[in-house]
């Protein structure tokens, strides 16, 4: 009876999945340029850009990111906070709570939240913009919550301490603890976050704290959570390393899942994501996508949580490689850098319908040569095209070639560079290019 009901399940899941994400989800996540720390205005102001310059490219997701519960005094670069337990057991900073244990906007960062308006107003804000409206949660029950033996909503007296796991904590924050699925109440607790989020108007969560290590049965229950609210709501699972060996569970569950830490404006750092991707590959695919993390394009770290404030210390060619792997591997594309201080190169960046094509219509992303200073992936673009990636790894420029025959093309072949959007002419055998140091030519390539 067990396994016909995990069947089922599973099935609805497939259907659910069905619902989103079927292209690798477009938007904007405001942890790389305000840390714990963005207030509504600024919100406002990135969804305002997207809308008036970047959606009619695809992108869509407007994400609060982290501690939207916390009262982050303006200007203030804090990063990781933790509460301070009192004599009593109680907490401070006391974050913005409901009766039911449920975490709300702090109305400081937030004003519209008033009155208990949660994020109703800033979510249908965005959405008259035409755009998607994205929150970042923590993993479990807040630990407040458990001191103040708040009940569970659609339950019969359970209260916060009785479905907590108080031995599953976080390393980096101590807000929350986990939660024992096992114990009646656990599923109740998550049905009515969900409920609430549905009822502001949520289109994804990017759950935190559950992916390294890998908790299973919470993933399962916030999915179960989605299935039960009525609303479509993209599953996004951070941080990573998500253990490759639970492959399988992640993409049934999960929307989008991190294959790395935290990703930043490190050239060593694009070098292991290109190793990561490569062990992921052939996982990603519509309604669930191997996650490279965030683009570190524009203006970053205003506010924390890495380094100073600064524009992404990637230099042009290395932008250019960023934005190209991240759409020849189909990975999720959310913008960290502060959209109203683009600048051209950003601008030029972010709009180049020829190159996120790529992302959203090419398919079966693969790396077909990889030696240590040179590499190259393709994709299927429909046709019997083809998308290839050359990437120079050198510090110093070099010409890095692929041979059509290694592509399983016999014949002569037409070439576009997708970034100089121009025909290259007619190839036969090779394509080679002379590339900066860790610079790339984009292209797609195509049968006579």
């Amino acid at each position: 009876m067990r396994t016909l009901a995990s069947a089922a399940f599973i099935l609805l899941v497939s259907v659910v999945h069905a619902q989103v994400a079927m292209a690798p989800p477009m938007g904007w996540n405001s942890y790389n340029c305000f840390g714990s720390a963005v207030h509504e205005d600024e919100v406002r102001s990135n969804a305002d850009y997207m809308a008036q310059h970047l959606a009619r490219y695809g992108w869509k997701y407007i994400v609060i990111d982290f501690l939207w519960a916390y009262d982050n005094p303006p200007g203030s670069r804090i990063g990781n906070p933790y509460q301070l337990r009192l004599g009593d057991g109680s907490y401070v900073p006391w974050l913005a709570m409901d009766e039911w244990g449920r975490l709300q906007p702090h109305v400081d960062k937030f004003p519209s939240a008033f009155g208990g308006h949660g994020f109703k107003p800033l979510a249908d804000y965005v959405h008259s913009l035409g755009l998607k409206f994205g929150i970042h949660v923590m993993r479990g029950i807040p630990r407040q919550a458990v001191w103040a033996h708040s009940p569970v909503m659609g339950t019969n007296g359970i209260r916060a301490d009785e479905i907590a796991d108080t031995s599953s904590t976080c390393t980096w924050m101590n807000h929350m603890y986990g939660l024992n699925m096992q114990a009646p109440g656990s599923q109740e607790y998550l049905n009515s976050l969900l409920a609430l989020y549905a009822s502001w108007g949520v289109d994804l969560i990017k759950v935190d704290d559950i992916s390294r290590p890998y908790h299973a049965a919470e993933i399962e229950g916030y999915r179960k959570a989605i299935a039960a609210c009525g609303r479509p709501i993209v599953l996004s699972l951070s941080p990573g390393e998500t253990p490759l060996a639970d492959s399988f569970h992640v993409k049934t569950y999960g929307n989008m899942w991190r294959m790395a830490d935290d990703f930043w404006d490190s050239w060593p750092e694009m070098l292991k994501m290109f190793d990561y991707a490569a062990r992921w590959q052939g996982v990603g695919g519509p309604g669930h996508w191997p996650d490279c993390d965030m683009l570190q394009i524009g203006k970053i770290s205003k506010r924390g949580p890495v380094g100073p404030e600064r524009y992404s210390r990637f230099t042009d060619d290395e932008l250019q490689t960023h934005l190209s792997f991240w759409c020849l591997y189909r990975s999720p594309l959310m913008i960290g850098g502060n959209l109203p201080e683009d600048r051209s190169i950003e601008q030029r960046l972010l709009s180049d319908p020829e190159v996120l094509a790529v992302n959203q219509e090419g398919s079966h992303p693969r790396q077909v040569l990889k030696e240590e200073r040179r590499m190259v992936w393709i994709s299927d673009a429909g046709g019997g095209a083809l998308y290839a990636g050359l990437f120079n790894l050198s510090d110093s420029a070099q010409d890095v070639a692929v041979r059509f025959d290694l592509l399983g093309l016999r014949r002569s072949v037409l070439v576009r560079d997708l970034w100089q959007r121009q025909d290259l002419g007619i190839y036969k055998k090779e394509i080679s290019r002379k590339l900066p140091a860790h610079g790339c030519a984009l292209l797609k390539i195509s049968s006579r």
